[in-house]
């Protein structure tokens, strides 16, 4: 792709190549927003979006972010700020599994509900969200539910899971799919003014234990209600993990657990 290489090269700041100029070299090589992405990134060039990344994180980094696939199993409060944040730190590609519609109580905390949108598909307004803030994302919905029979399918070709879920139940499905797979769980969970974060690696099976005796209960969300502040601050850790996971880089929460108490602006670790 000589012509794109210079069209591409001459339009740079610097290493940085302009939104506009992404956008017409895609135009004028037909080639997709997506393809345009990698290739810049594969020159070591860097879309100016990202910029504000590379204090911390390379152009090689960056590219291998783009060719990653992350699934989000749950879209309500949690999964739609990861969502939000996986785009906006650049992962190629994001699987948005939901079977669920938005309802009123949605509206306090979820992250891409309105009442405009009430009835709508939780995943379809993820993909709407994603091609609105970062269209060089791939953003796949899946509006059905994750259980041992559909998981297989549903999370194949993702290097690691994140669970958004709000039920006992459903995250024990998604560990035991997980695990059976080989696949890095990022695990978050809230009620009120609290909430939990830790990643599970395969054959950990942290999940399976912390919940052993709970497998017909319900998220303890349900007891203690759902602010909007809290599904950020959570779901903002389980996209740091997910970051450390993908690029390999930092101390994961693996085999320890980080529980934040809002109301007292505490943390502690639990070693699992």
């Amino acid at each position: 792709m000589p012509l794109f290489v210079d069209f591409v090269q001459e339009h740079a700041e610097a290493d940085l190549v302009p939104w506009e100029c992404q956008v017409e070299a895609a135009r004028r090589y037909g080639l997709t927003i997506a393809e345009t992405e990698e290739a810049i990134l594969r020159l070591d060039l860097l879309p100016a979006r990202y910029q504000r990344n590379r204090a911390m994180l390379t152009t090689a980094q960056q590219l291998r972010l783009f060719r990653s696939r992350v699934a989000v199993v749950g879209c309500g409060g949690l999964g739609g700020y990861v969502i939000e944040e996986l785009a906006r730190l650049g992962v190629g590609t994001i699987v948005a599994i939901d079977p669920d519609i938005f309802v009123e109580h949605n509206l306090n905390r979820q992250l891409y509900s309105s009442p405009r949108l009430l009835g709508a598909s939780k995943v379809a307004a993820a993909a709407a969200r994603v091609e609105e803030i970062n269209p060089a994302v791939t953003l796949i919905p899946r509006q059905q539910m994750l259980t041992t029979d559909t998981g297989r399918e549903l999370l194949h070709g993702s290097q690691v899971a994140v669970d958004a879920l709000d039920s006992i139940a459903a995250r024990l499905e998604l560990a035991e799919v997980c695990d059976a797979m080989g696949l890095p769980l990022v695990h978050g969970a809230i009620g009120g003014w609290y909430g939990q974060v830790f990643t599970q690696l395969p054959g950990q099976k942290t999940l399976q234990r912390l919940y052993a005796d709970l497998r017909d209960g319900r998220g303890v969300e349900k007891q203690l209600g759902n602010p909007s502040f809290t599904p950020a601050v959570v779901a903002s850790m389980e996209v740091a993990e997910v970051c450390k996971v993908l690029l390999a880089l930092g101390t994961r929460l693996s085999s320890r657990k980080l529980t934040i108490n809002l109301l007292d602006m505490e943390t502690e670790e639990i070693a699992l």
